[in-house]
């Protein structure tokens, strides 16, 4: 059983929750860029949230499976088609041997994650299967994936019941993810921040600046870390930094002033001073952020953030509950 790669889009990866616990060595994360959406994909097809699936970026993905299989797309809306007709997001679905799926242009976000039942089945590196691109490991071959490749699909977790497809190159169950679970993409977002180790450092108006104003997400952003525009933030006075640990969602201040927001392919050190930190509440937003767009910034306590990112674990473990016990119950219709 595959999935064969007919195009890949500006960039389409294999990612799982990433590689954890070789910071030490210089070896990063990784892992999918918006965690939600990949833990709740592979919720609906029965797989752990840990397995490998496809993470998928901007539009013009097509990818044709050789069996039948059960699927789930989530994260941004690209719009996405099996034979012309619009396959549901966020639920189970039922794809026929032969058929192809098509991630057109984005209405909302700018990742989705598309999972199968018993997961991409690629190699693990250091006890991860995602894809650290720079380093050319993990993943499919270490790279990212190509028209004409094929990714071999691991025994489903859990037998799910073939749908009756009739005619139809795809079933969808009738229920889906409620809409209240989801993470709240908009076209700009505004994102709650801690105050960073180096805030203090910089002046009276930059730090007003940086939490009064608006970024621009650049085209140069990518899955190491989202590159901003606008105005520009300064130190009170300039100084050398010993670089020290950064972390997914770490706000850089580099020395044009324009702010760098780590993300999943972050290196593990860091030199520049550290304005700010994205509460993990908010990560999966930022995520979906596309070039073009903007951002705000809003402060909160360290309280604040530890209770919002409670609140959205046990939201998101209410949710794997609930789909577990449908499936269970065999709830495929």
């Amino acid at each position: 059983m595959s999935i064969r790669i007919h195009k890949p889009g500006p960039l389409a990866t294999v990612q799982d929750l990433g590689r954890t616990g070789y910071g030490k060595y210089g070896i990063i994360v990784a892992g999918a860029m918006d965690r939600s959406a990949h833990r709740i994909a592979n919720w609906l097809v029965g797989n752990e949230d840990c397995t490998a699936a496809i993470e998928i970026t901007l539009s013009g993905f097509a990818a044709e499976f050789s069996q039948d299989h059960w699927i789930a797309v989530t994260g941004g809306h690209m719009t996405p088609l099996i034979d012309g007709r619009d396959v549901p997001m966020w639920r189970p679905v039922y794809v026929r041997k032969g058929s192809t799926l098509v991630l057109k242009r984005p209405v909302s976000g700018c990742r989705a994650y598309l999972a199968v039942s018993g997961g991409l089945d690629v190699p693990e590196v250091m006890g991860s299967r995602s894809t650290y691109l720079r380093a050319g490991i993990g993943g499919f071959e270490g790279r990212a994936l190509g028209a004409g490749d094929e990714l071999p699909i691991g025994p489903a977790r859990q037998a799910a019941p073939a749908a009756n497809l009739g005619g139809d190159s795809f079933h969808a169950v009738s229920w889906s993810v409620p809409w209240s679970v989801l993470p709240a993409y908009r076209p700009s977002p505004e994102i709650r921040v801690i105050r960073g180790r180096e805030w203090e450092d910089f002046t009276l108006r930059s730090r007003e600046a940086f939490l009064g104003s608006s970024y621009k997400v650049t085209p140069q952003s990518d899955r190491m870390g989202y590159r901003l525009s606008g105005l520009s933030l300064k130190l009170e006075s300039p100084r050398e930094y010993l670089s020290g640990g950064v972390t997914l969602g770490t706000v850089q201040i580099p020395a044009d002033g324009q702010p760098i927001v780590l993300m999943a392919d972050r290196q593990t050190l860091g030199g520049y001073p550290k304005i700010a930190q994205v509460i993990s509440a908010d990560l999966p937003v930022m995520a979906q952020a596309s070039p073009g767009g903007h951002i705000t910034f809003r402060e909160v306590t360290l309280e604040e953030a530890e209770s919002l990112y409670m609140r959205e674990e046990r939201k998101l473990k209410r949710l794997e509950l609930m789909i577990r016990l449908k499936l269970k119950e065999g709830y495929y219709a």
